[in-house]
């Protein structure tokens, strides 16, 4: 019996453990990869030996493609190659010539060029490299080298040039990557390789929309194309070239957080091309982005399966991370989505395109854990096991297997059996020739081209996003070409690979984002907005506070009631909503806490450094414990957004974190005493953040304070107190007195 037959769930059951598995843990994810896999130790064995005679093969019948030479000599691994990858990134933002300029300096005047000069098989990376050497020279000034002066007036008067150079020479590299400007040209251009038995899917290249404008500029963009591409169609999309779509090109606001406009908007969008697209019986796949737009996905494609005029059409396909830990989830999704609406659809397996800024996004936004593997074999594991549910699937599922990697097409072919027309290989336009070429002659497996299509203002995205995927030394593309490295060792058992590590399978070189400061702190704890199963948690805490009052007013030592005259604080958003009662601080009452202030930081500066800096560690958790209400009251008393509202509280946090730490440092490096009473007085626009920060400050040194919160956020000056004290802060070490700033 194989797992389709027994994918019985619901849909709703799927979805809910996609979302469940956004913080699964890494390792208990890939043991139950391993233990889905139907191969045994002795069939790993032979594909791992297919996949080196083919490397074998690939390295003595043909030669490396532009790219491919490129990659072995300036790969992530030289310091040539990050300088040049840097270059081409930063290119992307640089606003003016001048510091166009000064990055090509940076990047091209330190490096020795010098040293990669005739390596490469290739004349035309040897060219560039001549050439590199030659603007690195150019841009040399050393005062003490006789021909300065004249390398001076060279570099001036050709600053334009060598710019223009640079500039040329990433437009050259993109050109191996991008089949033609227009849709158009790229369809003469893949004429020849469709004489050899190859489809394409053209992707047409631009990134994320930013206005509504950009959004109908690309959806006509993605009409034309298909206008064109149908003129191609043999009636079948299996054999007819397809289009790929990216649901971030048809709105400016996909993400979580606007679904309702999404649903509204972006559907009936991708609902006219898909329409469009089925009437020419052509493929329409649309595009797998970050992880936090992955449950939104789910939802723009189960309105396309659920459309009633795609009804019959085998066309749509989707794609699949098999990086992100939820990649099996996403398919038992797909492949219930399909029974429940009676449809047959197309999935392209990827390893995945954005694995650098899905690990340093978590690690800012402090989740739990990262949403992808944090090894490479982990992710060769998944996409074998995934792969194996795919094909499984074949009754409602078409695979499309998107690799460059000689041990993944072995694998395939062996967990295929002999079927080879239910499923194709896909490669993209200018890397793999050479391994897709001999798959096929020997096997007779389908292939598809991914195919960017787009002017020259729009390949340096995706230029650089192929470059940091095949730059780094453990990438296939890479590692190929490099006849140093033996065939055995680039097609490893990856299960072998994951079992030698132990315990240790997440990479314990990648900090965890609640760690990303350790040993020193522990980072603040945050959330991804645009992550349902991030978000909504916090979102359902928060509604206990919709409606919620708070009273705010004096806080001194010995916890009087207040004396002055309460008033009534509105929402900023709707003044008919009463937020808080607060009472504001008299005269008589500052004076007060003025004269209980010189005894609070008399007991306080007594307490060890350790004992305050403990302290406020227990501070910051009180602070994550009651990160729903704090967020709640920024947003009704100072009107921020979820978003500022959770990056108050984080700020917050690390500010009492790291005085806390800092606290201790000084008094192990230099110690000395506090001064005495401070008197902190804290803004409107970051009414918990500021106003935690500076009494932190003073606390950790062993300071007493006297707070002022800006007139405007009493109510969360207020909480803030009420939380330190709960952590055991004596009352004079810290008094409130809110109100206008001539009385306090």
């Amino acid at each position: 019996m194989n797992s389709a037959e027994t994918s019985t769930g619901s849909v709703a059951d799927y979805r809910a453990a996609v979302r469940a598995n956004y913080v699964a843990d890494e390792a208990t994810v890939i043991r139950e990869l391993i233990a889905s896999l139907r191969l045994s130790l002795a069939e790993r064995k032979a594909i791992a030996a297919a996949g080196a005679k083919v490397v074998e093969r690939v390295r003595a019948e043909t030669s490396p493609s532009m790219m491919e030479s490129f990659l072995a000599e300036y790969g992530l691994s030289t310091d040539e190659g990050v300088g040049l990858m840097c270059l081409a990134e930063a290119l992307l933002r640089v606003p003016d010539a001048e510091t166009i300029d000064d990055l090509i300096q940076d990047k091209i005047e330190p490096s020795n060029w010098g040293a990669h000069l005739g390596n490469s098989a290739s004349p035309l990376i040897n060219a560039s490299t001549w050439a590199l050497m030659l603007t690195g020279k150019v841009l040399d000034d050393d005062p003490t080298k006789p021909a300065a002066a004249l390398r001076s007036l060279i570099r001036r008067v050709g600053e334009p040039v060598v710019r223009t150079a640079v500039a040329q020479s990433m437009k050259l590299l993109g050109k191996q990557f991008v089949l033609g400007q227009t849709i158009n040209e790229g369809l003469r251009n893949a004429r020849e390789l469709e004489g050899e038995g190859y489809t394409y899917s053209y992707d047409m290249l631009g990134e994320a929309a930013r206005t509504d404008a950009d959004a109908i500029r690309y959806h006509q963009a993605y009409a034309t194309a298909i206008t064109a591409i149908a003129k191609q169609s043999k009636g079948d999309v299996r054999s007819s070239p397809g289009i790929s779509v990216k649901l971030s090109a048809l709105h400016p606001r996909y993400e979580y957080t606007h679904r309702a406009a999404v649903m509204a908007e972006l559907v009936p969008r991708a609902i006219e091309l898909a329409q469009q697209a089925a009437a020419a019986k052509i493929g329409f796949n649309i595009d797998a982005e970050e992880q936090d737009r992955l449950d939104l996905s789910l939802d723009v494609i189960e309105a396309l399966l659920s459309e009633p005029s795609l009804s019959g059409w085998d066309g749509l396909g989707i794609v699949v991370q098999a990086y992100g830990k939820r990649a099996a989830a996403v398919i038992e999704t797909l492949y219930a989505l399909s029974r429940q609406h009676d449809r047959k659809i197309m999935v392209r397996l990827v390893k995945g395109a954005y694995w650098d800024t899905e690990v340093k996004l978590a690690q800012e936004l402090g989740v739990a854990n990262f949403p992808v593997f944090t090894r490479k074999i982990n992710t060769d594991v998944s996409y074998m096991a995934c792969a194996q549910m795919l094909l499984d699937r074949r009754d409602r599922i078409y695979p499309q297997f998107a690799t460059h990697n000689a041990h993944t097409c072995a694998a395939v072919l062996a967990l295929a059996g002999d079927d080879l027309d239910s499923f194709e290989f896909q490669r993209l336009h200018g890397m793999g020739e050479s391994l897709h070429s001999i798959v096929r002659a020997s096997h007779g497996a389908h292939c598809r081209i991914y195919a960017p299509v787009g002017a020259h203002r729009d390949l340096l995205a995706y230029l650089v996003r192929r470059l940091l995927e095949n730059g780094a030394n453990s990438s296939f593309v890479n590692q190929v070409v490099d006849e140093s490295i033996p065939p055995e060792s680039i097609t490893r058992d990856p299960v072998v690979e994951v079992e030698a590590h132990g315990d240790a399978i997440a990479n314990p070189a990648i900090r965890l984002p609640l760690e990303l400061f350790a040993p020193q702190r522990r980072n603040s704890k945050g959330y991804r907005i645009n992550e349902p199963a991030s978000i909504i948690p916090l979102l359902e805490a928060r509604e206990q506070f919709a409606d919620h009052v708070w009273r705010a007013g004096p806080m001194l030592a010995g916890s009087p009631e207040p004396r002055g005259e309460m008033h009534q604080v509105k929402s900023p958003a709707d003044a008919n909503r009463v937020v808080a009662e607060v009472w504001d601080a008299t005269k008589e009452e500052v004076a007060q806490a003025l004269d209980a202030a010189q005894q609070g930081f008399e007991e306080w500066s007594a307490w060890p450094v350790a004992e305050r800096a403990a302290l406020l560690r227990r501070v910051s958790d009180l602070y994550e414990d009651n990160v729903a209400e704090l967020t709640a009251i920024t947003s009704r008393e100072a009107g921020k957004m979820v978003l500022d509202g959770i990056a108050e509280v984080r700020e917050a946090v690390d500010f009492l974190r790291y005085y806390a730490d800092e606290a201790e440092r000084l008094e192990d490096e230099s110690p000395g005493g506090p001064c005495g009473v401070f008197v902190c007085i804290s803004p409107w626009n970051f009414p918990l953040a500021i106003f935690s920060g500076q009494i932190a400050a003073a606390l950790a040194a062993g300071n007493a304070v006297l707070a002022k919160p800006a007139e405007q956020t009493s109510v969360i000056a207020a909480r803030a107190v009420a939380l330190m004290r709960e952590a055991g802060l004596p009352e004079a070490a810290l008094q409130l007195l809110p109100g206008d700033g001539p009385t306090v």
